[in-house]
């Protein structure tokens, strides 16, 4: 039904915060030290890629239509309870498991950057 309106939404947010994180670091000249923002790229992609996959599933199938109400189940209110209900519970159960995975996966990189840094100090710079 609408359940990729909510990780677009996450999309939207995160967009903008990487926009203005960004500026903020080119008018500064200085680079994001934070692990979280130096990757919301990653996340933004993945967001922004199953919002899309998503969305073109519920095209395919006629959930969605290029005429108002656009969204097939918000043309009464039944219907639309359980969209809103479908959006309140798929919907987040999906952004936040995509939110998990990138959390996990920054969380990974950044442990294996530190151990790439700490052997190469340890071997005195040079990489094996």
């Amino acid at each position: 039904m609408a359940c990729f309106l909510v990780p677009a939404a996450e999309a939207i947010v995160t967009t903008i915060v990487q926009k203005t994180t960004c500026q903020k670091a080119k008018q500064d000249g200085t680079q994001i030290r934070n692990p979280l923002l130096k990757r919301i790229n990653l996340l933004n992609t993945m967001l922004w890629g199953g919002s899309a996959l998503l969305a073109f599933e519920h095209v395919w199938h006629g959930e969605v239509t290029p005429w108002f109400p656009f969204l097939t189940n918000a043309s009464n209110a039944a219907d639309a309870a359980e969209m809103l209900r479908e959006l309140s519970t798929s919907g987040t159960a999906m952004a936040v498991l995509v939110t998990a995975v990138w959390v996990g996966i920054v969380a990974l990189t950044s442990v294996i950057e530190k151990t790439s840094h700490a052997d190469m100090a340890a071997n005195g710079g040079d990489i094996q």
